[in-house]
């Protein structure tokens, strides 16, 4: 479900923060759906638990997720805030690679190639 890049240049909690988001915006986490706790996932993924509490809780300011007290962490009903979020992270990110000197034509070179990786994921798990 969430894999993590421990050698990455992104923080470990951003991954976390990103593939859960890109879970809900695909539809494979719906609305209510219960997350695993914060201890389990941190296990499952050989982290330390406050880097997985430190990613639920940005989701939770973010609207993403909600907590019921004793109970877990649930997806939040979505109001098109996490295309929304993630299109305005790929602006920033964008915008800043432009402006340290990254062309558009890479950029666009290097967009192709992860749509075309996406793809390949679909095709290989079909």
């Amino acid at each position: 479900m969430i894999i993590v890049d421990v050698t990455g240049r992104a923080p470990i909690y951003e991954q976390i923060c990103s593939q859960i988001s890109s879970l809900i915006a695909k539809g494979i986490l719906k609305e209510n759906d219960k997350l695993p706790g914060a201890r389990t996932l941190a296990k499952e993924l050989g982290l330390n638990p406050n880097t997985v509490a430190k990613a639920y809780g940005r989701l939770e300011h973010d609207e993403i997720i909600y907590s019921v007290a004793g109970k877990g962490c649930f997806v939040a009903k979505q109001k098109g805030s996490i295309e929304k979020k993630l299109l305005k992270e790929f602006s920033e990110k964008a915008e800043e690679a432009l402006k340290s000197g990254i062309s558009l034509e890479t950029l666009s070179a290097r967009l192709e190639e992860l749509a075309e990786q996406q793809k390949e994921k679909r095709d290989n798990n079909d």
